[in-house]
């Protein structure tokens, strides 16, 4: 199938972990993501009645741990400060890349597709804090792209 693009806008936490498990969760339930149907045809979840519905139900699947979601699903945390991002966790943009992309560290929803080639590794996710007119942060900004 390839790998899938994904992206997320959800409100502003300051909690970037946080705000991470409650789209996940949000996505869990919808059901939007891509899912083997328990063996049977690859597709998107809300389709089979029958989709796990924890993220460790999920993920004891084996299809799942080879092929992935195809969503924010396959990411399991977002790393802190001056820490290296690993095999599906989610870097937060910096400022200085927030300059070098958009010439401004105050990131607004114009900016979002500047941001787009600074999730350039399969597996591997990013956020983004977006800012009103006046500066205020507003939302969070879920990228990047998984799955086989």
């Amino acid at each position: 199938m390839g790998a899938s693009a994904w992206d997320y806008y959800v409100p502003y936490r300051t909690d970037l972990n946080a705000a991470l498990l409650d789209l996940q969760a949000r996505v869990l339930a919808e059901g939007t993501y891509y899912w083997a149907g328990g063996g049977a045809a690859f597709g998107e979840a809300k389709q089979f009645p029958n989709r796990p519905m924890t993220i460790d139900d999920l993920w004891a699947e084996e299809i799942v741990q080879s092929e992935g979601t195809h969503s924010i699903l396959d990411m399991n945390r977002v790393v802190g400060p001056g820490e290296k991002p690993d095999f599906g966790t989610v870097e937060p943009v910096t400022p200085e890349e927030a300059r070098r992309c958009a010439g401004t560290e105050v990131l607004t929803r114009e900016h979002v597709p500047l941001l787009d080639d600074l999730a350039d590794r399969r597996w591997f996710g990013r956020c983004a804090i977006l800012h009103d007119a006046d500066g205020r942060p507003t939302e969070l900004y879920f990228f990047g792209f998984s799955g086989d």
